[in-house]
């Protein structure tokens, strides 16, 4: 049959040169009224069959009883705290925290660096415990969490922690009557009280001065690295001084009786996200913004002030003092369409065809060799790129191919007929897993152990969705295990009153997603590749254009476009930014592996110099949406500069040159293309056809380039 699709080309080409109407992008979804989450009229639930794992660590010693009936966070910022022994640090803005025997340590750290990786560095500044603990071996526990804080609880000690993110105060409630022990490796040099006890300056011999504020008087003293109080019951805050300046005490003065408890965030309409915080105390309540944060501050939606000279030192850059209990954060909008955004030029049809034919012809489900939950996944999404691109340039016959080709290969997957893997549920954390990962913590890169759940499924989703589009009564009858799958990784629900946690990989403090999962890591949570969780909330929202669901679009484009805004401010490394430090700025253009207390050069799969591999893995799979993720025209031309002498080296593969050159086609169309052409093969979820597409969605060489992504964008025209 494609054999004779060849013939119709040249009279297809022929029929193109006549006028007709341009492909449109999809219609916005209505942002006056988002629709709710489906109910449970529209459809029963569907679960994966049942299983109980082998390999998932038991989470009720850390997590009190009440919240282990509920599905439980599996990639948060304060996982360390629940896994294997609980003392691993997590970096809580701004401070590092490390829990163990019965205390609590709190570090403001600095920072190590070179031109290959740097870290803030681990080191026990403040202890806090009480004296004569009768259990000084017990655990912690964490009571309850939020999106933006965790309860972490000493029962033995009598000391109940608000571990909030981005609070310069560290805040303990005392419970119960008891005399506390602030230890520390330094030598204390002074402590100093106030004429009311409630305020205590402590210096250290390493140049630090702390904060201690009591809701009541206290009394303390000390020995050379101990401190010790009268017996107390109450609120303890602890903060560090970043500087010298005056100004910064006379800030955390002014702000030390009102104390965040816990903090949620919500998506009030689409590229917005509102944060607010339950607070106690009196008077108003102070918070640090991270640089992304700042970007996003809206002036017009909130009451916040920022205090711009109110600083604490970061990893992630500065945290700026900002004043106020609730913020609006608002993106750019991006677009969220099936096909380019700028559209193909009619002359380029005819290249982009005669690959399409070889691609198609060459779907075939029994030579699909792997049974990885990751590499069958980008099989099948490869496959769907090939039925929107048929579409977007008009050539419709190929496309039941293409459908057939994904309903054999998706189906087996969703009936639980497909031999060699498969998606199961497992419920002690309330989640996906696969066969092979139930019962091998390694199989499918740690997929049963819950590493990289947006990479994998988010390849389904892509799948699922153009299957669905093409072929709607496919998609009605296979929406319950579509709607399944997606909510393991896109469900807002909380508590038990849904089988999945909420937004298992997304962070919604920093902002972008993380894969690292229920391994314990002594820098905390990790992500690669931002563009493979980009495509994951790109795919949920392409679902909900398929079913029509306004509410799935919106949370997929919304954090499709965080999750943007995030790689471009700390992924994408540009000549003159000031985030990072000197040496690995002007080495490196683009992070390997971004840690939540370290930031690597290298990949988990190759060294630093793998710089094709670096830009490749922040790029896969290109998509329409990689227009908004690689905007920037100038930082695109220094990223490729940067790479190309890579791609000298012995053994590189073809697959990573396609990536460098697809980058390549933002500003140099022609010179891409004659090195597309050139390859001789491409990355398993790639193909000649979707480069060729990209290449030929780009702006011709003559035309304007611009950074501001917004310029390619309809939803402005509809939200103002």
């Amino acid at each position: 049959m494609l054999v004779k699709l060849r013939r119709k080309v040249s009279k297809l080409i022929r029929r193109l040169s006549r006028p007709k109407q341009r492909l449109s992008a999809v219609s916005p979804p209505a942002v006056s009224a988002m629709s709710p989450p489906r109910s449970a009229a529209d459809s029963s639930p569907f679960l994966f069959p049942r299983i109980q794992s082998t390999v998932l660590p038991d989470p009720s010693p850390f997590f009190s009883p009440d919240l282990l009936s509920a599905p439980l966070p599996t990639n948060s910022f304060f996982q360390n705290f629940v896994l294997k022994n609980g003392d691993q640090p997590e970096y809580i803005h701004p401070y590092l925290i490390k829990s163990s025997k019965s205390s609590l340590t709190v570090c403001y750290p600095s920072l190590v660096d070179n031109s290959v990786f740097f870290y803030q560095v681990f080191v026990a500044d403040l202890t806090i415990s009480s004296l004569n603990n009768q259990n000084p071996y017990a655990r912690h526990a964490i009571s309850s969490f939020s999106d933006l804080s965790v309860t972490l609880d000493l029962p033995s000690s009598n000391l109940r922690f608000f571990l909030v993110r981005g609070s310069p105060f560290l805040t303990c409630n005392v419970m119960s009557t008891v005399m506390l022990s602030i230890s520390t490796v330094h030598a204390i040099l002074e402590l100093t009280p106030n004429s009311s006890y409630t305020k205590y300056t402590i210096k250290l011999n390493n140049n630090q001065t702390w904060l201690l504020y009591a809701s009541s008087s206290i009394s303390l003293s000390n020995d050379v690295n101990t401190i010790t109080s009268s017996e107390f019951c109450g609120v303890i805050r602890i903060a560090a001084l970043p500087d010298d300046n005056p100004n910064t005490e006379h800030v955390l003065d002014r702000f030390s009786s009102c104390y965040p408890v816990s903090g949620n965030a919500a998506f009030s309409r689409s590229f917005c996200l509102e944060y607010k915080w339950e607070k106690r105390g009196w008077g108003d309540l102070l918070m640090l913004a991270h640089p992304v944060h700042l970007q996003l501050l809206s002036d017009l939606d909130c009451s916040d002030s920022v205090l711009e000279n109110f600083k604490y030192k970061s990893i992630d850059g500065e945290l700026v003092g900002v004043i106020g209990d609730s913020w609006i954060l608002k993106s750019d909008p991006i677009t969220i369409t099936w096909h380019s955004v700028k559209g193909i030029s009619e002359g380029s049809f005819s290249e982009i065809i005669d690959s399409l034919l070889d691609d198609v012809q060459s779907l075939d489900p029994s030579t699909i060799t792997t049974s990885s939950s990751y590499f069958y996944g980008k099989w099948i999404a490869r496959a769907a790129r090939l039925a929107l691109i048929a579409e977007e340039i008009c050539f419709p016959d190929v496309i039941p191919n293409i459908r057939n080709f994904l309903k054999a290969t998706i189906e087996p997957w969703l009936d639980e007929t497909f031999g060699g893997n498969g998606f199961l549920y497992e419920s002690k954390w309330g989640g996906l897993v696969t066969k092979q990962g139930s019962l091998d913590s390694g199989a499918d890169f740690g997929f049963g152990l819950y590493n990289d759940h947006h990479y994998h499924i988010g390849y389904f989703i892509y799948a699922i969705s153009v299957l669905a589009k093409i072929d709607t009564a496919w998609g009605r009858k296979y929406k319950p295990q579509a709607y399944s799958l997606v909510a393991d990784y896109m469900n807002l629900k909380r508590g038990a009153n849904s089988n999945y946690t909420r937004l298992r990989c997304f962070d919604l403090w920093k902002l972008h997603s993380w894969a690292g999962g229920l391994t314990e890591f002594t820098d905390g949570r990790n992500q690669e590749s931002t563009s493979e969780a980009l495509n994951a909330y790109y795919s949920a929202a392409l679902m909900g254009l398929a079913y029509g669901d306004s509410h799935l679009v919106h949370v997929g484009s919304t954090l499709s476009a965080l999750e943007i805004q995030a790689a471009q401010t700390w992924w994408h490394v540009k000549k003159g930014d000031t985030i990072y430090p000197e040496q690995f700025s002007r080495e490196n253009r683009i992070v390997g592996v971004l840690w939540g207390n370290k930031r690597d050069s290298a990949l988990w799969f190759g060294p630093p110099d793998w710089r094709e591999c670096r830009l490749g893995i922040q790029l896969l799979p290109i998509l329409p949406i990689s227009e908004f993720l690689f905007s920037d025209t100038e930082f695109v031309r220094q990223l490729v500069n940067w790479t190309l002498p890579a791609l000298s080296r012995n053994g590189v593969g073809e697959g990573w040159k396609g990536f460098v050159y697809a980058l390549q086609g933002v500003y140099d169309k022609e010179g891409a293309l004659e090195n597309i052409r050139s390859l001789h093969g491409h990355d398993d979820g790639n193909s000649l056809t979707n480069l060729l597409w990209w290449i030929h969605s780009r702006e011709d060489d003559s035309e304007e380039h611009t950074s501001k992504s917004h310029k390619l964008c309809w939803f402005r025209h509809y939200c103002h």
